[in-house]
């Protein structure tokens, strides 16, 4: 017979590694510290990541976040070569500008600060705060919003006057060449100008199989029927921009690829870095699948793959589906990009 005093596990239609909801994200900070301690050092109160040894000499310092819920993004991309802090949020939630401005200042050398950030009504307005309080201590900060997400293009939503493109996985990109251009000595203003011109470069699509399910909760966010796909999905568990029919990867990949191209405008003899993302749930197995499926759908449009990304990198809690961004890059971008990183997600 089970104790009185044992309190009854917590019921879920998907069923988690969860004490309570309220505690997962520091938790899991905790944890992540625990795993990574020469790579990162989390600050409690307020939250934020910070690498574990601050650089040994004046740079931009990089800082970027959002809410949790996505890993490794942002946290999991503290450290040489990337960022310098992470602020996460509750799960798809924002952070607060205390937090953000509290980052900005702890990673502050005197050389400035870059703001990286995803285009989220709560993230812009935060971070915009943050910055201005930073800036009223004499922390000089530069902003680098991301904004790819095809699916919310004005042009295409018909909405002029709304968010404009949610920012998506084109952030591990801006994120990652930044990161080397802040290491290799670039001033706060160059890596800002720098960060603007890859964003501005990059689109992204993205196809669910299956909703997310949020911590403690029964059900996902919405249902899918068995013959249905989820097209123009965000990453916080949002619905996309329309339903379309299951189909063969040969057949789903191009619906995510040819309208990033078109929207990039690339032409025969262009470059790009091809990013595969996982949004929580999809195999690598799978997510290899779908990266051929993409090459061989540039290669035929005589668009060369100069790098790539596979993996799960910016995800939507355990929602199952991929994106696709495609960034257009020359010689100096990949050069960046080759550019030496350290961090508990991306190491080279």
């Amino acid at each position: 017979m089970q104790d009185s005093t044992t309190a009854e596990p917590r019921v879920a239609g998907r069923r988690q590694f969860l004490n309570d909801p309220d505690d997962l994200v520091a938790e899991a900070l905790e944890g992540f510290e625990l795993a990574h301690p020469h790579l990162v050092r989390w600050n409690r109160d307020p939250s934020y990541v910070v690498r574990a040894q601050a650089p040994v000499r004046p740079k931009a310092a990089l800082v970027s976040g959002g809410g949790s819920g996505h890993e490794p993004l942002h946290v999991g991309f503290v450290g040489t070569g990337m960022l310098d802090a992470a602020v996460p949020g509750q799960v798809f939630a924002s952070p607060t500008a205390l937090q953000v401005a509290a980052a900005t200042r702890a990673v502050d050398t005197g050389a400035g600060v870059v703001h990286v950030v995803k285009n989220y009504t709560g993230d812009v307005l935060n971070f915009r705060i943050a910055a201005e309080i930073a800036a009223d201590e004499g922390v000089r900060v530069q902003q680098v919003l991301v904004d790819d997400d095809l699916a919310t293009d004005p042009q295409l939503t018909g909405n002029p006057d709304g968010p404009g493109r949610r920012g998506t996985a084109a952030v591990v990109v801006v994120e990652k060449v930044c990161g080397a251009a802040a290491e290799a000595g670039a001033d706060v203003v160059e890596v800002a100008q720098l960060g603007r011109r890859v964003a501005g470069s990059a689109r992204t699509l993205a196809v669910a199989l299956q909703a997310s399910t949020s911590p403690g909760e029964r059900r996902p966010s919405f249902d899918l029927g068995p013959q249905e796909v989820e097209y123009g999905v965000g990453i916080h568990g949002e619905r996309g921009v329309g339903r379309r029919g299951f189909a063969t990867a040969a057949e789903l990949v191009p619906q995510l690829v040819h309208p990033v191209v078109e929207a990039l405008g690339l032409r025969r003899g262009d470059a790009v870095l091809a990013v595969v993302n996982g949004l929580g749930s999809t195999s690598g197995l799978e997510l290899s699948l779908v990266f051929r499926e993409v090459t061989a759908l540039l290669g035929g449009a005589g668009i060369t793959t100069a790098r790539s990304l596979v993996g799960s990198y910016v995800t939507a809690l355990d929602m199952t589906g991929c994106s696709v961004t495609l960034v257009k890059v020359d010689d100096d971008l990949v050069r960046l990009w080759d550019a030496p990183a350290r961090t508990a997600a991306l190491s080279w």
